[in-house]
This record gives structure tokens, C-alpha cells and sequence, in this order.
């Protein structure tokens, strides 16, 4: 088809109405999405809207075992009576087993109810004026805090605890605490959404902005044997080795405000042996045990099968920045690296998705070369759609022989969790699966859950110096299992209830783990088999040597935390949702934890807010760091007291200068005006109109396609208006744009044709975006140009 010099004029539209009361209610929207907003100060003084004042944790690590008890300290240096609201982090492996509450010389101690039963009971507290606290699962690594009537003047100390496992990778241990929980991206209808997903709709604080709260940790090592060095990458620390194998780490005190990435501590022992062995611990009424078995050496290069991998890399508006760049670089590591023998493919997504080739190509130079230069030039943006680009990537014709490994990497910033499981469960034989998250605080319940159930390891970077180092890390570990056919035979020691009823292949240099109940003596060999490389491998155990201990008391919290984590966060979808309830539920209350369907409510008898009325505050998160504020931008939805500019299904949150000057972005059509709402809360509409049908379109892509494309990426043009608008507030002017496209929808060309929009900087910043953009292929293969106005008012 040939092209003509015709123009394509697309009319973005922006309008902001901005009243004049922060605090306002929203908008009735019936498109309005559970989304995180841009934290605003209130115009009350008598709303304290901080109330959290610091968090810290006390970290004892024995062995393999950690025991943390979290204190969260809030304060009201309000006038009136508060409900706080707090969304924070924890592991995925965390087993919550306790937490009580502190008003003045009273401490009370919570109970473990069912999730309904312990929120109606939290709410006739609140109702009553009683002080209350409510700890609830949101995901396995998300929990959620709320404190009831906080008076004015208050303290209240909140101490949550609990244990986890620590399995260390060639004999490195790491013990990982996360401080903030990211901003989720979420299409969900806020109008239909369960209560339980209403924490996705969080404020947050700007870019750089540092935490309004405090934060410490402080971490004691104790071991069976000689500790030969202890680092801490993430935060700075002060180490102090007491004894051979004790050692105290303590944050330093220009970390107070570091609580916006993951805290990261390694540690190694004398050798780089591991504390492997068997646990035993005898209950009342039930009988624990744990079973872990140092693996063996790596097997040879020559023994491993030619590999196909599948990398499928997420360029979202939340990997912006830091991410992305580490991502680009990872990739360039990985594929770099392969052997000439293995095959590689890679797909990028964001709202959707870009395949590199229709079918994997070999790794030699030339597609290596391909690869990074289709990598380098995308940008962050857009919303996060996982599940397609998996179902994508998964259904690509294989090379036959080949061993095929799907590597996603991603921030983990989506809320389908559960359906990624799912989908990498009941297409584990298609595939090995694997997750490695990049960012200062990724979502690691998607990390780790993917690798759970993909049989595989969880790896991830949180600074820019690991990239090269964990990119080697990875490659050795899919590229060389050092266990197969692996086999375990309990002989006279009576046990049931084993987790993992089977191993799966060992791919990394870190123990085998077996745990469950036992009953009668404990008595007999423990053998554990298998094949390494070519060689028969054998490792036994004698039970009739080990004692139980007291202090493995935390074994039943840690067998019941797995036995919920395959249940509920790992998805055994195939079976009855009300079943798998039940199970959960009977689980948390006998072992007294936190699940998804069971919490922690603590009560004060005394009655303290005689008419029962208090506001509700929702703590602010702080950014990751390393996150920009695009990731929330990017969000679809309505904040309270936050006005943003919309696009189609999309928002994005003018800056508080914005808000302040009363900023108004016009379109050109009156016919196209909203009506002032006669409230006086913040009203909030913008508009992108279809393109009319008397403009004619110069190639062979459809106008729905091109607005598609421009619909995505409104927003970053509203980024560089922002960024103009805080050094110059009357800023103002039109735009018409030119773009032209290469026959592969690459941007080859920007062009300003107007010339009232004279400002270089915004051209610059407006420039560096559009040259990111990815326009739909050209049917024909051949150029297209691109124009359409833009008008900042």
C-alpha cells in the first residue's frame, strides 16, 4: 500500500477541575479502580496523620531458625481520637505466631479468631471506645495493622512475632527483612472489590521522600559452629562478634530512616559448611521433625543437556528507572553468557506484550547482539500484565530435545498472584520456571511462590553492583542440577504428614529439607538417594542418636506454615475453595497463626472514647527506593485528596504544586467540559477522544492501534508538564508533535512542528519518552509518520 504525505492529527485531551478542600470525599466513578494515591496533607490540625512513629524489629537467628518480634509504636499528637492504618511487609516464609498490645502499664495478649469473627469483634470494640488492635493477612507477605481509639496524647506499642526458616545457597545464609510494600497495579472495580483487596488503595509518598516513621532492626547470631564472616549489602551496620559463633548486628544510627528497601543480611560459616543434621521436638500431643542434608558438588558441563531459555521481562511504568536499567543488564549478562549450543528467545510486556522472534534463535553473536539492542530501547511503562505475557511465552513451539527454561523478571508490583501459581502448576511439565525480582523491594511473594511451585529458586538484585554477580549466580545454578531421581526412605522411624511428599530435581548448592510429625520411639535410619551427575548418591541419618529439644519448639509453627503456604498461597486451585478454607482456618487456630483466614485481635476491657467516634488515618508508605512515583501515576482510580489527570481507563497525579495553583489543562472542544461539582471535594476528568473520522491515516495501522499506543503513554507527557510546572507554575502553550515510524513500529524520528511551545526542557524531557514509544508493525513493512497536538493550559 502506498503512502501519501497526508497528516494524522490526534487531539489529546487534559482537564483538571481542582477544588478547593484536600480532604474531600471521592468521586462515584463507576470505572474508579483500587489504586495507591499520592499521600496529601490534611488542612486539619486536629487529625494527627502520621501516627505510626517508628518500627523496629529483634531478630534471634539459632542455627537455621529465626525468631523476630516486630514492635510498631504509635503515638497521637492529634486532638482527636484516631483509628491508624498500617499496610507493611514481612516474609513469605514468616510464621506470625503471637502478638499483644501496650497501653501505658497495660499489655494485653491476642487471640487468634477467625478473620470475620476477630473483625466484628475489633469493630464493636472500636464502636464502644475501646482500644483495639486487628492483625490481618492480606497476602503471605503483606499483613495489615489496624489500632482502634489512639486518644489524644497515646502511646501504644503493637509487638508482633514470628519464626521462619533460613536455607542457605552455597553455604551463604541469608536473612531477608522487608520494610515497605510496593504500590500494586490493579484493574479490579473498587465498586466490586472484596474488602480483603482494599489495601491495594494505599497513600504514598512521593519519590524521595523518606519514611515519616522511624525504623531499627537489630540481629543476634548463635551457632553450633564458628561464624567466618557476616556482611550486610542493603543497609549500614555495626558488627560485634562475641564468641566464635555469636555475633550481634546493629543498624547504624544514620539508618534511622532507611525503611524503604529490604533489609539484607548474610552470613557464612567456618568452610562454608551449613548446619545441617536432624530437629526433634516433642509436644503434648503432636511430635515434629526437620531433616536437612548438605547437597552434593556440581556436576560437569558435559553431562548437561542442550537448553532453550524464555526470558519474559516486564517494562512497566513501576520498573522505570533503577529496575529496568538492572533488567537490561541482567539480560545482556545471561544471554551473553550462554553456550553457542543453547537457544533463546525474549518477551517484553507491560499492558501487553513484544516477542523478539516468532521461535528461539541460537546464541551466537549476532543474535545476542539483536537481543540487546531490542532491550535498550524500551522504557518503563504502562500497567503490569503478567498472566498474558506467561500464557504467551508458555504456548511458543519448543525445539525438540532441548530443555526449555521460562525465566520471568519483574518488580512482582501485580495483585494475580495466585493465578501465576496456577498457571505455572498446571504447565509445570511444559517448562522449568523460574522468578528473579529486580528492585530495592520487590514483591516477594510473587518471587519466591513462582519458584516454590515452579520447583525452582528465587533469585533477586536490590542495588546495581549485584546485577553481574547474581546473573552468574543464576547462570550456574539452571545451567548445572546437582541431584536427580532424588529418593527418601524413613525406615523404622514412624512419620506422617511429610513435606514434601516428593523431592524434585536439586538445581543449586544449598540443603535437602524434609520436615512433618512423628510418633512412638524415634528410632531407625533416615536415607536420603539420588543420582549426581553420573554417580549414585547416598546420605543417612540415625535418628536413635538425636534428642528431642525444647528448643525447637517453633518446628510445628514451621510445618504448619508450609502446609498453609501449599494450600492457600501456592494455589491448589484444583480443589474446593470452601475446602481449602476450612483447612487453613483449623490450622491457624490449632498452631495460634496468622493466615489468610485467621487473625489477631487484642482488646482493652477499659472503656476510653466515651461516644465512640475517631478518624480513620491511613499511614503513608514511602516509594521503594528506587521506584519512581510512575509506578503510582500509572495507577488507575480516584485518591482521596488527590486531583489527577485521567486518560481513558488511566490517572495520574499532578504534583502538589499543581493542586495548589488550581492547574486547569484544557481541551480545545467546549463541547467536551465537565460541569464544576458543586462539592467540595476534588473532581477529577480527562478525556481521550477517538480519532474523528475525517482524519485520514497515512500506512497500514489503524487508528485504534495508534490511540491505543497513545492512551499508554499519555501519562509520561504529563510527567514533563509536572516537572515544568514546579519550576515554572505559569507555564502554558500547544505542542504538535511529529513522529515518525521505521516499517518495525520503532520511533526513528521526533519532531516539533509548532513553535509556541518554546521551552527546550520540556521538549527535551517529552523528546526521551516518545523515543521509547512502540507503535503496532506497519502491515507493509514500511514507514509511517505520526502528528498530534497537545495543549498544556
Amino acid at each position: 500500500m502506498r503512502c501519501t504525505n497526508k497528516l494524522l492529527s490526534i487531539f489529546m485531551v487534559f482537564w483538571i477541575i481542582i477544588g478547593t478542600t484536600a480532604t474531600g470525599s471521592e468521586t462515584g466513578e463507576t470505572d474508579k479502580t483500587l489504586s495507591p494515591y499520592f499521600h496529601v496533607i490534611s488542612d486539619d490540625p486536629g487529625v494527627d496523620q502520621l501516627p505510626l512513629k517508628s518500627t523496629s524489629a529483634q531478630v534471634s537467628i539459632a542455627g537455621v531458625i529465626s525468631d523476630v518480634k516486630v514492635t510498631q509504636v504509635y503515638k497521637n499528637e492529634g486532638k482527636k481520637a484516631l483509628e491508624a492504618i498500617y499496610v507493611f511487609p514481612a516474609s513469605t516464609r514468616a510464621s506470625v505466631y503471637g502478638m499483644k498490645m501496650t497501653i501505658g502499664e497495660r499489655t494485653i495478649v491476642a487471640k487468634v479468631r477467625e478473620r470475620e469473627i476477630a473483625r466484628q469483634e475489633y469493630e464493636q470494640a472500636k464502636q464502644e471506645g475501646k482500644t483495639a488492635s486487628l492483625l490481618e493477612q492480606q497476602r503471605p507477605n503483606v499483613f495489615q495493622m489496624n489500632v482502634a481509639n489512639i486518644l489524644p496524647g497515646d502511646v501504644i506499642r503493637v509487638e508482633l512475632s514470628y519464626t521462619e526458616l533460613l536455607v542457605p545457597t552455597d553455604g551463604v545464609y541469608e536473612f531477608v527483612y522487608p520494610t515497605v510494600v510496593g504500590p500494586r497495579y490493579s484493574e479490579v472495580p473498587e465498586a466490586g472489590a472484596p474488602s480483603s483487596e482494599g489495601w491495594v488503595k494505599n497513600p504514598t509518598l512521593h519519590e524521595g521522600e523518606a519514611p515519616t516513621y522511624m525504623f531499627d532492626i537489630a540481629v543476634n547470631i548463635s551457632g553450633s559452629m564458628m561464624i567466618q564472616e557476616v556482611t550486610c549489602a542493603s543497609h549500614k551496620v555495626n558488627i560485634d562478634f562475641q564468641g566464635p559463633s555469636l555475633a550481634s548486628v546493629k543498624l547504624d544510627p544514620s539508618e534511622k530512616s532507611a525503611g524503604n528497601k529490604d533489609y539484607i543480611l548474610r552470613y557464612r560459616l567456618s568452610g562454608g559448611k551449613i548446619d545441617s543434621g536432624l530437629l526433634l521436638y516433642e509436644g503434648e500431643d503432636e511430635n515434629f521433625f526437620l531433616l536437612m542434608v548438605q547437597p552434593p558438588e556440581r556436576v560437569t558441563a558435559a553431562q548437561i543437556p542442550p537448553r532453550e531459555y524464555v526470558f519474559i521481562v516486564d517494562i512497566s511504568g513501576s520498573m522505570r528507572g533503577f529496575p529496568l536499567d538492572i533488567s537490561k543488564k541482567l539480560l545482556s549478562d545471561l544471554i551473553g553468557n550462554l553456550r553457542a549450543e543453547d537457544k533463546f528467545n525474549v518477551l517484553l510486556f507491560a499492558a501487553g506484550s513484544e516477542l523478539l522472534w516468532k521461535q528461539s534463535r541460537s546464541a551466537n553473536a549476532g543474535n545476542i547482539r539483536d537481543a540487546i539492542y531490542f532491550m535498550d530501547n524500551k522504557r518503563g511503562g504502562g500497567g503490569t500484565q503478567l498472566l498474558p505475557a506467561m500464557n504467551r511465552a508458555l504456548g511458543l513451539k519448543g525445539t525438540e530435545a532441548y530443555s526449555r527454561s521460562v525465566i520471568v523478571v519483574t518488580d512482582g508490583y501485580v495483585r494475580v498472584e495466585k493465578e501465576a501459581f496456577d498457571l505455572i502448576r498446571n504447565r509445570l511439565g511444559e517448562a522449568n520456571m523460574f522468578a528473579f525480582g529486580i528492585g530495592s523491594s520487590v514483591n516477594r511473594f510473587l518471587i519466591e511462590g513462582m519458584s516454590r511451585v515452579g520447583m525452582g529458586e528465587p533469585f533477586v538484585i536490590t542495588k546495581p553492583q549485584e546485577a553481574s554477580d547474581e546473573a552468574e549466580k543464576f547462570r550456574r545454578y539452571i545451567q548445572s542440577p546437582v541431584l536427580t531421581h532424588v529418593g527418601v526412605d524413613f525406615g523404622r522411624f514412624d512419620v506422617y504428614d511429610v513435606e514434601p511428599p516428593a523431592i524434585p530435581d536439586v538445581l543449586a548448592e544449598r540443603p535437602v529439607i524434609i520436615f512433618g510429625k512423628w510418633k512412638n520411639r524415634p528410632e531407625g535410619k533416615i536415607r536420603l538417594t539420588g543420582i549426581s551427575g553420573d554417580q549414585e548418591y547416598v546420605q543417612s541419618a540415625d535418628v536413635s542418636e538425636i534428642r528431642p529439644l525444647d528448643t525447637n519448639s517453633a518446628l510445628p509453627y514451621l510445618w504448619a506454615r508450609h502446609r498453609i503456604a501449599l494450600l492457600s498461597d501456592y494455589g491448589m486451585i484444583q480443589q474446593n475453595d470452601s475446602k481449602i478454607k476450612e483447612e487453613v482456618t483449623q490450622l491457624g487456630l490449632k498452631y495460634n497463626l496468622l493466615t489468610k483466614y485467621t487473625s489477631f485481635v487484642a482488646i482493652d476491657s477499659m472503656v476510653r472514647n466515651k461516644d465512640g467516634k475517631s478518624t480513620t488515618v491511613k499511614q503513608p508508605l514511602p516509594l521503594p527506593e528506587g521506584v519512581s512515583d510512575s509506578a503510582v501515576g500509572r495507577s488507575r482510580g480516584m485518591s482521596k485528596g488527590m486531583g489527577l489527570v485521567r486518560s481513558g481507563t488511566r490517572a495520574f497525579a499532578p504534583s502538589m504544586e499543581m493542586a495548589q495553583k488550581k492547574v486547569v489543562m484544557k481541551e480545545k472542544a467546549p463541547q467536551l467540559a465537565e460541569k464544576k461539582s458543586e462539592s467540595r471535594e476534588i473532581m477529577v476528568k480527562g478525556i481521550v477522544r477517538d480519532i474523528p473520522d475525517k482524519t485520514s491515516i497515512i500506512g497500514t495501522i489503524s487508528k485504534q492501534d495508534i490511540q491505543q499506543v497513545l492512551k499508554q503513554h499519555l501519562g509520561e507527557i504529563e510527567t514533563c508538564f509536572r516537572g515544568l510546572l514546579n519550576k515554572n507554575p505559569s507555564a502554558k502553550g500547544n505542542a504538535v508533535i511529529k513522529v515518525t515510524l521505521d516499517g518495525s513500529g520503532q520511533v526513528a524520528a521526533v519532531e516539533f512542528l509548532s513553535r509556541e511551545l518554546g521551552n527546550e526542557e520540556l521538549k527535551e524531557c517529552i523528546t526521551k519518552y516518545v523515543k521509547g514509544w512502540k507503535f503496532p508493525v506497519p502491515s507493509d513493512g514500511k514507514t509511517a509518520s505520526v502528528e498530534y497536538s497537545v495543549v498544556f493550559e
